[in-house]
């Protein structure tokens, strides 16, 4: 009876949370004005997009004649490239994207989410499918769709530390995984491999609360993970600042260095820092690997 309760309560808790988390999202990407995501080249569609000189090899019924009439060359009228891509995206949910250095300050998995959620609703209203990898929502178009991804990224999944998770990644489509990856970082680079053999190309960010970047712990500390499973006391923290700060760096270059030999992008993203540079990045990451 008491598990029902507890079960009850977290689900109110969360079903209250969601609807503040899509507000703070519509309004970081109310903040970031852009065009259309992805449909910005020449192609199959209906809307005009540019006109450009003529070359040779261009066919006579795609010379705009009128617009030529008013100068000395021939332009051919192009139209908008309307095909839609496919985006995935994977939120860290495990019990280390929980923490958070002070009590002002949400946990990095409130922030991954924001950001995971306002991409979506920019990509959303430029037409192209958005989804979640695994068994999460899959990916659709329509401003509907929002409300599926913000219930399938809001939940927990009890381990210490996350994975990504490529399962149902569409071939040949575009993926970001938000986490702080500071789990097995052999699990990232099978998920990574996995991902470059279907074609997939994307972003990695690595959300990192300022208190793991600046380690200001002195004197006697305990360490333990936010799952309890790991626990270190230590009457000197201080003396562990310089080998922690080393290890962090190493960790930090071997994702980044996953990334890029999979032709990915790689973002480290503070909780403390400003959310609309953080977007502003991914997007424009998104359109550079297309």
């Amino acid at each position: 009876m008491t598990q029902s309760l507890d079960l009850r309560a977290r689900s109110e808790a969360l079903g209250g949370a969601l609807p503040a988390l899509l507000a703070q999202a519509e309004h970081l990407a109310a903040t970031v004005v852009l065009g259309e995501h992805g449909r910005r080249r020449a192609g199959m569609g209906d809307e005009f997009w540019q006109y450009r000189l003529a070359t040779a090899g261009d066919p006579a019924g795609q010379v705009d004649w009128r617009r030529s009439a008013k100068s000395e060359g021939q332009f051919v009228r192009e139209r908008e490239w309307q095909a839609a891509q496919t985006v995935s995206l994977w939120v860290d949910a495990s019990r280390s994207m929980q923490f958070s250095g002070d009590a002002a300050r949400p946990p990095k998995a409130d922030r991954a989410q924001l950001l995971a959620l306002a991409l979506a609703v920019l990509l959303l209203r430029g037409g192209e499918r958005v989804g979640l990898t695994g068994d999460g929502a899959r990916p659709r178009g329509g401003r509907g769709q929002i409300m599926h991804l913000l219930a399938g990224m809001t939940g927990g999944d009890g381990a210490d530390y996350g994975a990504p998770d490529v399962a149902n990644l569409s071939g040949h489509s575009r993926a970001v995984f938000f986490s702080d990856f500071l789990g097995d970082p052999e699990e990232v680079e099978t998920a990574l491999a996995i991902a470059s053999d279907r074609g997939v190309r994307g972003a990695l960010v690595q959300v990192l609360d300022p208190v793991e970047e600046s380690f200001p712990f002195d004197g006697r500390t305990i360490f333990e993970s936010m799952g309890g499973s790991l626990r270190h006391e230590t009457l000197r923290a201080g003396d562990l600042r310089a080998r922690y700060l080393d290890r962090l760096a190493d960790r930090k270059g071997r994702i980044e260095g996953l990334a890029r030999a999979s032709g990915w992008h790689y973002l480290c993203h503070h909780s403390g820092q400003p959310a609309q540079s953080a977007l502003l990045w991914l997007y424009a990451a998104l359109e550079r690997g297309r």
